[in-house]
């Protein structure tokens, strides 16, 4: 678990420490799939996005630094905006992988000559958009999963460990599932199915083949089976439905403890999260609710920006 002092005070505009001179704030959403920016204005009119490859400060500081100077640069450029305007510019950054303080700082350092430079964990930012800056909790699952949870001057993460020690639920789970399903059938240790059959025949049936991508293959490799296994599971695939139950009840685990932290409203997020809640038990689909925004515009609240509206939040 991981614990710190909220950075903002509650509601839809987060306040901070930024010059009365900034005009625009942008949002950015780096991760281990890609990395997102948004540019607002002043009213919280979106102006411009942009996007880019895998920003992951933990994998490779340097190459993070750069795939986000590029998709800043092209948003503020799709805005209108150019180097002359930084002064006027504050950034807000959620980033996969940023784990402490020392994180924090090391990124702002990198993106001198803005107004304001502000970085946090993504989780944080994606729990700030999805309550508008108020407090609340937040599950998400993607690639990996992790569960937040923000309330009375307190934040707290759990999960989120990465591939080997967690991110139970998410879809590099899912996929790693299907795989493991598929070698137990081939060795008649397990129920045979379409959803094995066609995991085990993108290898040419060979388990072998199977095993040698496996030990090289990065979460995201293992995520791309995830989209399969829900074709599968709405066709009455048995074995695709026991993995989806179990992402569901890794989806309820850090539900509870959301709970458990104090989140009076939990927002479920993420592709994986999403496509996981008919798989859920009608009451905890029912308490989970849709983000009021997406992590992006979390970043520019957290930047101490505002939005133009706020979204439907309904389950």
């Amino acid at each position: 678990m991981v614990h710190s002092a909220l950075g903002a005070p509650n509601g839809a505009r987060m306040r901070s420490k930024v010059s009365e001179t900034v005009r625009w704030r942008t949002g950015v959403d780096g991760g281990a799939t890609r990395c997102r920016a948004r540019v607002r204005d002043a009213a919280g009119a979106a102006l411009s996005e942009a996007s880019g490859t895998a920003a992951n400060i933990h994998v490779d500081f340097p190459a993070a630094i750069e795939v986000m100077r590029g998709v800043i640069a092209s948003a503020l450029d799709k805005a209108g905006l150019g180097d002359a305007d930084h002064a006027w510019v504050a950034i807000g950054f959620g980033l996969a992988g940023l784990g402490d303080a020392s994180d924090a700082a090391r990124v702002e350092a990198a993106f001198p000559g803005f107004g304001l430079v502000k970085a946090a964990n993504d989780a944080t930012t994606a729990c700030i958009g999805a309550h508008g800056g108020a407090d609340g909790g937040l599950v998400s699952a993607g690639t990996g999963s992790f569960a937040i949870a923000r309330a009375e001057g307190r934040e707290t993460i759990v999960g989120g460990r990465g591939f080997a020690l967690g991110d139970d639920g998410s879809g590099s789970h899912v996929g790693l599932d299907a795989l493991r399903a598929a070698t137990r059938a081939a060795d008649g240790l397990g129920p045979k199915s379409a959803l094995t059959a066609e995991t085990l025949g993108a290898f040419g049936g060979d388990v072998l083949a199977m095993i040698r991508w496996a030990r090289t293959a990065s979460p995201g490799d293992f995520g791309a089976y995830a989209p399969r296994i829900f074709v599968h599971a709405a066709s009455g695939d048995p074995v695709a439905l026991g993995i989806l139950a179990n992402a569901a009840g890794a989806i309820a685990t850090l539900t509870r403890r959301a709970l458990a932290l104090g989140a009076a409203r939990i927002a479920l997020a993420g592709g994986v999260g999403e496509a996981l809640r008919p798989y859920l038990e009608p009451e905890m689909a029912a308490l989970l609710a849709r983000p009021l925004y997406d992590a992006m515009d979390g970043a520019i609240l957290m930047a101490g920006g505002v939005v133009a509206r706020v979204k439907e939040a309904a389950p």
